[in-house]
């Protein structure tokens, strides 16, 4: 199997770091975007005992009655709010969807009109007041954090090292909570169903929380699977398909999926907590002029971000 380089880097040496380490930094998140679209980041803002508080409040939720979250589900709001049932998400061009539910919390606007429509309320789930308190802390740190690695990303294409911010500040961003639910008759699923299917993400960039259990894994350019494995408390972060627009396929939105558990392991649950940081629907994704040349002339027409989430929202079953 090739060598894949996964770093793993401390983000405090680009927030709190002296200039050479800030440099670093820099060089080392733009080539490893450059080539496998992943890193994993230490001292990223999320203490052990909020991770922890966490999943156990993600778990509570899943374990509610279906009835009780049943509630909680709005398909008007096409899984972007609330609580999406088993059945409904599936992999661009799977046939089949994934194992899994999710919960979805979205931006609270401060400081802007802004329409109902764009950014409908969170749901509050009576039965759980620490959920919504939990969920809402952990979206404003990964927030955070997310924002501070644009700086470097920025940096790293010789852009401004504000140049996001305008984008992303009270931006479209998503916290999703998924449970991969256990499979109590593996034989009565189909051959080709799996807990996440191999897919890309639609995004900028997503940090995700050390998952429950092993089964991420990431397609190499040599077209072979590669697990990650993240240290203990690390936030794994990856490329999405918007930034690879914007950078013209500078950095690279890579191939990802979440694989079933062996067999003895498949009556199982599994937690991952992806924070899905967006821009405004108004950013446009036309390729940065400095990401074209004749070696890699334009390879995508133009569309802004709203557009270009609609069109992937409908292919992946969320949107009518």
């Amino acid at each position: 199997m090739a060598l894949v380089n996964i770093p793993r880097l401390d983000l405090q040496h680009y927030t709190q770091g002296t200039v050479e380490q800030r440099a670093q930094f820099v060089k080392d998140i733009g080539k490893a975007f450059n080539e496998t679209g992943f890193v994993t980041i230490a001292n990223h803002g999320l203490s052990p005992e909020l991770i922890e508080e966490l999943y156990t409040v993600v778990k509570a939720f899943f374990d509610l009655p279906q009835d009780i979250k049943d509630k909680y589900e709005y398909p008007e709001l096409a899984g972007q709010r609330g609580y999406t049932s088993k059945g409904r998400e599936k992999a661009k061009d799977a046939k089949v969807p994934d194992l899994k539910e999710f919960w979805q919390r979205g931006q609270t606007i401060v400081g802007e009109e802004y329409s109902k429509a764009d950014f409908p309320d969170n749901p509050t789930v009576a039965e759980l007041p620490r959920f919504n308190e939990i969920t809402a802390e952990i979206y404003k740190k990964l927030e955070d954090a997310g924002r501070n690695l644009l700086k470097a990303i920025a940096s790293y294409l010789d852009l401004d090292e504000d140049y996001f911010e305008q984008y992303v500040i009270n931006g479209n961003s998503i916290l999703r909570a998924i449970h991969y639910f256990p499979i109590e008759n593996p034989d009565a699923i189909a051959p080709d169903a799996v807990r996440a299917g191999s897919h890309e993400d639609i995004n900028l960039i997503t940090l995700l929380i050390g998952a429950s259990a092993d089964g991420l894994e990431v397609l190499t350019k040599d077209n072979e699977w590669f697990p990650i494995k993240a240290h203990g408390e690390d936030v794994v972060v990856n490329v999405g398909d918007m930034l690879q627009r914007l950078t013209n396929n500078k950095l690279k939105s890579t191939t990802h999926r979440v694989v079933n558990p062996p067999r003895e392991l498949m009556k199982t649950s599994r937690y991952s907590v992806p924070f899905f940081l967006h821009p405004k629907a108004s950013m446009s994704l036309a390729s940065l002029e400095s990401c074209i040349s004749e070696e890699y002339p334009k390879a995508y027409e133009d569309y802004t971000a709203g557009q270009y989430l609609d069109e992937r929202l409908r292919e992946i079953g969320l949107k009518m």
